[in-house]
């Protein structure tokens, strides 16, 4: 096995007391973004090993629905807690095997920590209604009760948090999880579930064996996860394309599901903005991560008045921003993750240019070896949403148009197939209020000068239309992971039936 952090990785896995031999060695390769050179050598779980995961899960949730939920939160309580001891390392890991900064890999776990806290809390709220009846003498009411096995399906750009915004909602609503990371960071899916373990065994012989286990593989392990009638909810993040794939196959066995798909999300600068704040905003929302996260900004709007002040601006910051390998300088944008990234960064390029763009950036850097693929981000100013525009590409573009009228912005905001994050930059309340109205924004994240990149655990996370419609992390999102019973309770002496039917019986 070539390496290019062959110690540092180990003695990082050390520190979560896996041995090497159970990353070195497999026919599954995991790379660094940082280098492009191999890190790891993993075993993928067989089809039988994976069934025999999802047989102990489903034998785990027979015990685990009927521990009080306070108590299930006890375990998730102690997860934050191993998590906040393992922040420094494991935030290393993210760095590592995903190529984020060292602060994004440490805001990650900060995220994993925050869902543990929001989850706890949660743990004694899972509430029913009470509904008035039609009916004297009775009392009705909703109960909620856990669902079954979670399976989930997660991706490369967030490694780690999007398992906890699905793991700490499960648990504490009564459900064993099963993992399937993305097969380009399976390590810190297996320091995840290490950090598990030490919650686990401080948490005593309350907990079932197979409350939580992590399956390695590609596609033939995620598929067995989702037609597999033992995993109540599938809950998976990825392309549409592969939400396509998901969806039917949970859907014809009366699965359920929570979709976290594409986002071709975008921005509006407005006459009015505040434009030093929009500048800062859009920066970052585009450019962060390498602009490979989901709510990454890739379109912006720009009306007409201000857009000879705020793009030049914006060509500039695009210019001079740093790019380099985040762990050893100070750049503010790492690696995109592999080849396939980068060749589709130059496929829309060059399809923007014969659309009639022009392109500032997007040129590979010389940073690192050959294996290692960073980019200068790409700003392309386009005549018109045409042409790549219509389709995300998981890369650091942004298309700029400019725009004079407003209720036609928003008509081109919402003419994307996928509705994931937007914002708009204005200091006017009328156009705030409409952009965030029923006739504005059409997607599940709509700002308000800030940029469309990020989200609080407070709050729901999701999106609409090709993005899936699920939700994940706070708010009412639990209740995706529970089933509900309406339940009636007759306390009087007669039998009244619903709707006033009479059926007498002698």
């Amino acid at each position: 096995m070539t390496a290019a952090l062959p110690a540092s990785t180990r003695d990082l896995m050390a520190k979560f007391g896996i041995e090497a031999s159970v990353f070195t060695g497999g026919p599954m390769a995991s790379f660094s973004p940082l280098t492009g050179e191999q890190i790891a050598g993993l075993t993928p779980t067989s089809a039988a090993e994976t069934d025999a995961a999802i047989a102990r899960a489903h034998a785990a949730f027979l015990t685990w629905r009927n521990l009080p939920a306070p108590r299930r939160g006890e375990l998730v309580r102690l997860l934050g807690e191993e998590l906040r001891a393992a922040k420094e390392d494991l935030g290393r890991l993210v760095s590592i095997e995903a190529g984020k900064s060292a602060s994004e890999g440490l805001g990650e776990v900060q995220e994993m920590i925050d869902i543990c806290d929001f989850a706890v809390g949660l743990s004694r709220q899972l509430y029913g209604l009470t509904i008035a009846t039609e009916r004297p003498g009775h009392r009705m009411m909703e109960t909620w009760h856990p669902l079954g096995v979670v399976g989930i399906i997660s991706a490369f750009n967030f490694p780690v948090a999007v398992w906890s915004w699905n793991a700490a909602l499960a648990l504490v609503c009564g459900n064993p999880v099963v993992w399937k990371p993305s097969e380009k960071t399976p390590l810190t899916a297996l320091a995840s579930q290490a950090i598990l373990d030490r919650a686990l065994k401080r948490f005593g012989a309350d907990a079932p064996e197979g409350l939580s286990q992590v399956l390695i593989g590609g596609a033939d392990v995620g598929n067995a996860l989702v037609v597999n009638p033992k995993v109540a909810l599938v809950s998976a993040t990825g392309s549409t394309r592969m939400g396509r794939i998901v969806g039917p196959k949970v859907a014809e066995r009366f699965g359920r599901t929570i979709l976290e798909l594409g986002g071709n999300n975008a921005g509006i600068v407005t006459p009015s903005a505040d434009l030093d704040m929009a500048l800062r905003a859009i920066a970052f929302g585009a450019m962060g991560t390498a602009g490979q996260r989901c709510t990454t900004m890739r379109r912006l709007f720009v009306h007409e008045s201000v857009y000879d002040t705020l793009v030049p601006r914006l060509i500039k910051a695009y210019a001079s921003v740093s790019v380099g390998n985040v762990l050893e300088t100070q750049a503010l944008v790492g690696p995109l993750i592999d080849k396939d990234a980068f060749d589709g960064m130059q496929k829309a390029l060059e399809a923007a240019k014969a659309a009639g763009g022009t392109v500032h950036g997007g040129e590979r850097q010389p940073v690192g070896p050959d294996t290692a693929y960073y980019v200068k981000p790409a700003l392309v100013e386009m005549p018109s949403q045409t042409g790549p525009v219509l389709h995300e590409t998981f890369a650091p573009i942004l298309y700029v148009m400019k725009y004079s009228d407003f209720d036609q912005v928003i008509e081109l905001h919402n003419a994307v197939g996928a509705g994931l994050s937007s914002s708009i930059f204005t200091l006017d309340m009328r156009e705030m209020e409409t952009f965030l109205s029923a006739s504005g924004s059409d997607c599940g994240i709509a700002n308000v000068n800030i940029g469309t990149s990020g989200a609080e655990i407070g709050g729901a996370f999701g999106g609409e239309k090709e993005t899936g419609g699920g939700r994940e992390s706070g708010s009412d999102a639990w209740r995706a992971y529970m089933r509900r019973a309406t339940n009636t309770v007759n306390y009087s002496r007669a039998l009244p039936l619903a709707q006033g039917v009479v059926f007498d019986i002698d």
